[in-house]
């Protein structure tokens, strides 16, 4: 790095990345600069031009995004003409900071845009090219301008960049609208001027992109935000879709939206004016079909927020649902059983995700501003889970503390007292436990009086407590007393959202990367033992292991699995069967496939995934 000491810019990149974590409220620039030095370790004075595809790449990159480029094909060609003068390329990428279309300015800007390889097929990755509009835009899913110098890597600072991220009907951020300029004699304020051009530009292709995927269903409009909030909806008015802005605004969910969240909810009572609603092309509901116009939430503390909030409460419990039809009608359950102190069982294996879905039902609770307190019965020596759960008074017990210990149960009065693993709890301890829920009072360790409390109980196991009760290994009358309700939480490969819940995990544990196909393929068959815990493990670490932002099935660390004992029936069915047609047909595949009805390719994948020998 002795090249760094000959230029100013690289100095000030360096030094300001170092000292960001020593400001309070870093800039955006700076907190950028720094995550390209520590995180994505690279060095603001290389110099070369950015990663491009072939044609035939680009064509492979852009096939998923053919409709949404035509959607925004006509507003991007307006955007160039009014910026043209201006010196500005226009660009729409992809969600991986690919240019898939480009348009540039005149002859003379061109052939310098053209030099610097800013057209389409280049990647502009934050993580390959450092801070830049593109990619630090679409890391952060914010607009940005990144003006000249402000680039992270020194060759880059003769331009200057204005991005905007797109999202598609769903709220999934789909690409970004950059606008890019080489000229000296515009200022920071010039820039930030076509900037908001480019916003508006950017909003009009979300909605058009909205209309056109919703264009057999009613459009209502969310007032607040430029009449860019959109909300699609069926002849009952039950809620089919909502753009980003109509979610962020009045807290919408794929839960709440996947459920059939009635519109009426978002109806503000009352008001003097009112809407006409009207279809995705425009043509009125007809006669007699006025409403109330929407309403976003309020952060002021007025009866129609509170009533608000209890829209809003549920809305990390629908996040976990998702798109599984079980888990909705779970979700929707709780709703109804609403603040009632009744206690809950979560049912699942391990890494499912079963804290989470107790902090959820704590949090949509009316005990949410207090405490939430879990103690995992499998991962405490029997000898110290009484202490922890019931306390003790001070001297009772050698190396207990001076003071005593109130004990989990009395940290939780008032909230949320979750149990994981509820199944492995010692035989004693369960009739104290049984005790406090029959008496709602603690007695701790030597002391002379009990301590009363109120606490809403979650438990989660991953055994059959049915069974145990029959085997004798858990008691009757505690099961009974903890499964006020049951809620099963589907393992991953159950559950019927699976290609989404990776999709979105993908995006958070290696935002800067983008599966193959192979990839892909892998983890949609993957049966998941760990459940989400792995998933999100093995993302993690294939995000840190990728190539040149791409995760091959090579950077997945998946462990065989199959024809084990603990292996599911499903899976262990599916393998006996492929081994039953490899085996009838002499080890040949193809012939194997074609019995099975698959493709040779997902036999193959199925073979190498469950670890079958093609001799067997």
């Amino acid at each position: 790095m002795a090249s760094l000491a000959a230029s100013n810019h690289v100095a000030r990149v360096l030094s300001v990345a170092k000292e960001v974590a020593d400001v309070d409220a870093p800039s955006r620039i700076a907190t950028s600069w720094r995550r390209c030095l520590i995180n994505h370790k690279l060095d603001p004075a290389r110099q070369g031009p950015p990663q491009t595809l072939t044609e035939a790449e680009v064509r492979h990159v852009a096939e998923p995004m053919e409709e949404l480029i035509r959607l925004a094909t006509p507003e991007l060609e307006n955007l160039a003409r009014v910026l043209r003068e201006a010196g500005y390329c226009v660009n729409l990428a992809d969600s991986n900071a690919t240019m898939l279309l480009s348009r540039l300015p005149g002859a003379a800007d061109a052939d310098i845009f053209l030099r610097w390889k800013v057209y389409t097929g280049s990647n502009f990755s934050e993580s390959f090219e450092g801070t830049n509009g593109l990619g630090t835009a679409l890391a952060e899913q914010k607009p940005i301008l990144v003006h000249r110098d402000e680039h992270f890597r020194e060759q880059w600072s003769i331009f200057s960049c204005a991005v905007t991220p797109l999202f598609d009907e769903a709220g999934r951020l789909a690409g970004a609208v950059n606008i890019t300029s080489c000229r000296e004699d515009l200022s920071r304020a010039a820039h930030q001027l076509a900037l908001a051009v480019t916003m508006e530009a950017t909003r009009r292709i979300e909605g058009i992109i909205f209309r056109n995927h919703f264009r057999n269903a009613w459009i209502a409009t969310v007032p607040g935000d430029g009449g860019s909030g959109l909300i699609a909806y069926d002849e009952d008015r039950r809620v089919v879709g909502a753009c980003r802005a109509a979610r962020m605004m009045l807290g919408l969910t794929d839960g709440m939206i996947a459920s059939g969240i009635d519109l009426s909810r978002y109806m503000q009572a009352g008001a003097d004016d009112t809407i006409e609603l009207h279809r995705a092309d425009g043509s009125p509901m007809g006669q007699g079909h006025v409403a109330p116009p929407l309403r976003a939430r309020s952060t002021r503390r007025s009866p129609v927020a509170r009533r608000e909030v209890t829209v809003d409460r549920y809305e990390s419990l629908h996040r976990l649902a998702g798109r599984d039809p079980g888990l909705i009608k779970s979700v929707k359950r709780l709703a109804r059983i609403g603040d009632h102190n009744l206690p809950i069982l979560l049912r699942g294996e391990t890494g499912v995700g079963k804290d989470l879905f107790a902090r959820a039902i704590h949090a949509a609770s009316n005990r949410a501003d207090h405490h939430y307190v879990a103690l995992n019965c499998a991962a405490m020596p029997e000898s110290l889970i009484d202490a922890e759960l019931f306390g003790y008074e001070a001297g009772a017990f050698t190396g207990a503390r001076r003071d005593g210990s109130k004990g989990l149960i009395v940290q939780a009065d008032g909230g949320t007292l979750f149990l994981d693993e509820i199944g492995d709890m010692p035989i004693a301890l369960q009739t104290r436990l049984l005790r406090v829920l029959e008496n709602r009072e603690v007695w701790p360790l030597g002391a002379l009086k009990p301590v009363p409390v109120d606490i809403r109980l979650i438990s989660a196991t991953h055994r059959d407590l049915g069974r145990m009760v029959e085997e004798g290994a858990f008691r009757a009358d505690l099961y009974f007393r903890l499964r006020g309700t049951e809620v099963r939480l589907p393992a991953l490969r159950e559950r019927a959202d699976k290609a989404d819940i990776i999709r979105d995990v993908a995006c958070e544990e290696a935002p800067n990367c983008r599966l193959s196909p192979e990839a892909w393929s892998l983890l949609r068959d993957y049966p998941f033992p760990g459940n989400m815990r792995q998933l999100r493990h093995v993302l993690r670490l294939a995000g840190c292991t990728a190539e040149d932002g791409v995760i091959a099935d090579a950077d997945l660390d998946l462990p065989p699995f199959g024809g084990r004992v603990e292996e599911p029936d499903l899976l262990s069915a599916e393998r006996k069967a492929i081994v039953e047609a490899l085996r009838k047909h002499g080890g040949r595949v193809t012939e194997a496939a074609r019995a099975l009805k698959l493709s040779r390719a997902t036999l193959y994948r199925k073979i190498k995934l469950l670890r079958i020998e093609t001799g067997q």
